[in-house]
């Protein structure tokens, strides 16, 4: 498989992993939701892993400002992971709310949008090759 095969694969397999994160934690199956997000965290790993080695086949300087505010987003992403990983520990142990854990991993998930969203332009307005 290509590299760019590799990154679709596990862009598609993070997008439903995290969908069934959001269904399983609105329906309060933690055990299925814990494994799930963990799940979700390692695809999204790949995810990163893969788009970085495609971008290595692009000139993704042809994307314009593009590319240096999708980078910001995804840095800003995958920082701001931590919050609702840091509040679901935290409803778990009764410290912290649900409702508080869910607008943060809704939150998260509107972040995760975006840097799709501007990575794909990114990768549309590159050119081939470096």
């Amino acid at each position: 498989m290509s590299v760019t095969a590799y990154f679709v694969a596990f862009l598609l397999l993070t997008v439903a992993l995290l969908v069934s994160a959001v269904v399983t934690g609105m329906r309060a199956a933690r055990r299925a939701h814990l494994s799930i997000v963990v799940s979700a965290v390692v695809a999204m790993g790949l995810t990163i892993y893969f788009a970085e080695r495609v971008g290595e086949t692009l000139d993704v300087g042809a994307a314009g400002w593009v590319t240096p505010v999708h980078l910001w987003i995804a840095k800003i992403t995958t920082v701001a992971y931590l919050l609702p990983i840091a509040s679901g520990v935290r409803a778990l142990r009764g410290v912290g709310h649900r409702a508080a854990h869910r607008k943060l991993a809704f939150f998260v998930l509107g972040l995760t949008a975006l840097t799709a969203v501007t990575g794909v332009a990114m990768v549309w307005l590159s050119e081939p090759g470096v």
